[in-house]
C-alpha cells in the first residue's frame, strides 16, 4: 500500500484538531478521534453528488448518473448491504487494470483510514462486478470475503489515476469537515 506524505500530514492534523477541539456534531466519536466515512470521501473524490448511506447510492443514481457493469475510473463501485457492511460501502476507482481487476481508493475499509489502489477482483459468475473480492492491507492480501455489489456509479466527466491521486487530500478534508 502506498501513502503520500501530504495525506498522511493532513489527517494527523485531523486527528489532533478533533482531539483538542471535541467536537460533537457527528464528525468526532465520542474519544475526539475524526470519524472517516467512506461516503463523504467518495463523494468528493468522484464528484459523484449523491448522499445518504452508501447502499442507497445505486438507487440515488437512477435517473442523475450513469450506472454501469464496467469499470472506469473516476467510477464509485457501490457495495451492497452485507452482515459485514449493514450500510453498504463505496469507493472510488482509480485504475482499471483489465476485464476484472481494478483498484480502489476509499475511506474506512480499514477502520478510520484512507488506502490508496487497493486491489479490487470481479468473482461474479457473470463477470459483471456484482460479487467482488477486495485486497484486505492488516494481511497484506486478497480479503478472502466476497461481498455483493451493485455495479458503478458514473461520474459526470472521465478522470485519470493522477487526477484521482492529486485529489485525495482535498476529498480527505472535505470527508472530515463537510
Amino acid at each position: 500500500m502506498r501513502r503520500t506524505p501530504l495525506l498522511i500530514s493532513v489527517l494527523v492534523a485531523l486527528s489532533l484538531a478533533g482531539c483538542a477541539g471535541g467536537r460533537s456534531d457527528g464528525l468526532a466519536a465520542p474519544d475526539g478521534r475524526i470519524v472517516l466515512d467512506c461516503v463523504p470521501f467518495a463523494r468528493a473524490l468522484s464528484g459523484v453528488a449523491l448522499r445518504g448511506a452508501a447502499d442507497d447510492w445505486w438507487d440515488e443514481a437512477d435517473g442523475r448518473y450513469p450506472r454501469s457493469s464496467q469499470p472506469e475510473i473516476g467510477g464509485v463501485l457501490v457495495f451492497r448491504r452485507s452482515a459485514r457492511l449493514p450500510y453498504g460501502h463505496v469507493g472510488v476507482v482509480s485504475r482499471v487494470l483489465g476485464a476484472r481487476e481494478i483498484e480502489l481508493t476509499q475511506a474506512n475499509w480499514v477502520h478510520r483510514r484512507i488506502t490508496e489502489d487497493q486491489p479490487a477482483i470481479d468473482v461474479s459468475p457473470g463477470n459483471d462486478w456484482s460479487l467482488v473480492r477486495v485486497f484486505w492491507p492488516p494481511t497484506g492480501q486478497m480479503g478472502s470475503t466476497v461481498y455483493p455489489t451493485y455495479g458503478f456509479i458514473l461520474p459526470d466527466r472521465p478522470a485519470t489515476h493522477a487526477q484521482i491521486a492529486a485529489n485525495i487530500g482535498r476529498a480527505a478534508l472535505v470527508a472530515v469537515n463537510p
